[in-house]
């Protein structure tokens, strides 16, 4: 798996006024996580909203009867077995939710700042991507290794990847980082495995993936949408860091995929960090 990149210089060249807004917005992460008295030992913990996907916004959702929002919240504390936040699905139908609070309940303490989301707003893009070098077959992936093919369909790959072309595929074709429904997973932590529903052992499929980070580093940039290439490449950034607009972060910068039953929507999901 490639490595996540973590601009340890960020602060270099900030001015006055970028250096103050960065100092602000990790002051006010701070207070959402430090603010209030300490809740009872056995008091309830509130689970906190993670997305909200409206199938006007997203046609690929296949929701149960009526419903056309899916709400997913988590649990911000690392539970056993594989000590990961727990998580929770709900399907409703938008025009039934009257009662909307300003200030979603937060819990007093939390494993991890990275299982509190910073609010923002999605836009939702469609694109194309492909599964990664370990979900081909034997067959094709030798293909993928093969320079001479790229050169044969007039593909230039880029020196950057020298006699790897494979690595170029998984980098630049492959399995699109970030936050997205459906899609193909991320292998790398492991080797690819199907997952199955516990009620009826249909294989799941991919419902959304939580990104530690919304591209890499290195090549990966490339991932970055056009209005956000100028802030993926920048020395140095102000405030959120762009590849990462929702704070969150999993595992060891890893992405958690949530799957669903593709025969009942209402059968228990599954979840896996990769």
């Amino acid at each position: 798996m490639q490595a996540r990149w973590h601009p340890d210089s960020g602060d270099v060249g900030l001015t006055p006024e970028e250096a103050a807004l960065k100092e602000r917005s990790a002051a006010r992460l701070a207070e959402r996580l430090d603010a209030g008295p300490p809740w009872p030992a056995d008091c309830p913990v509130p689970m906190l909203p993670v997305a909200q996907l409206y199938l006007r916004d997203i046609p690929l959702l296949r929701p149960p009867g009526q419903a056309d929002l899916l709400q997913i919240l988590w649990c911000p504390y690392d539970h056993e077995p594989d000590y990961k936040p727990s998580t929770a699905l709900f399907w409703r139908s938008a025009t039934a939710v009257v009662d909307i609070l300003a200030a979603p309940p937060e819990p007093y303490e939390v494993n991890y700042r990275g299982y509190v989301p910073e609010p923002c707003v999605l836009a939702p893009e469609a694109i194309t991507e492909y599964p990664v070098s370990l979900d081909l077959s034997p067959e094709i992936r030798l293909m993928v290794e093969d320079r001479s093919r790229w050169q044969a369909a007039g593909v230039e790959v880029d020196s950057a990847y020298g006699d790897c072309p494979r690595d170029f595929y998984d980098c630049e074709l492959a399995d699109a980082p970030g936050w997205k429904v459906g899609g193909w997973p991320p292998w790398g932590r492991t080797d690819p495995y199907r997952r199955h529903c516990a009620v009826c052992d249909v294989q799941m499929v991919p419902l959304l993936t939580i990104a530690s980070f919304e591209w890499d580093g290195g090549e990966g940039r490339s991932w970055a949408p056009c209005e956000d290439q100028a802030a993926a490449y920048a020395a140095h950034y102000a405030g959120q860091d762009p590849s990462q607009p929702t704070a969150v972060e999993v595992g060891s910068t890893d992405n958690m995929q949530l799957y669903v039953c593709p025969a009942s929507p209402e059968h228990p999901h599954t979840d896996l960090i990769q």
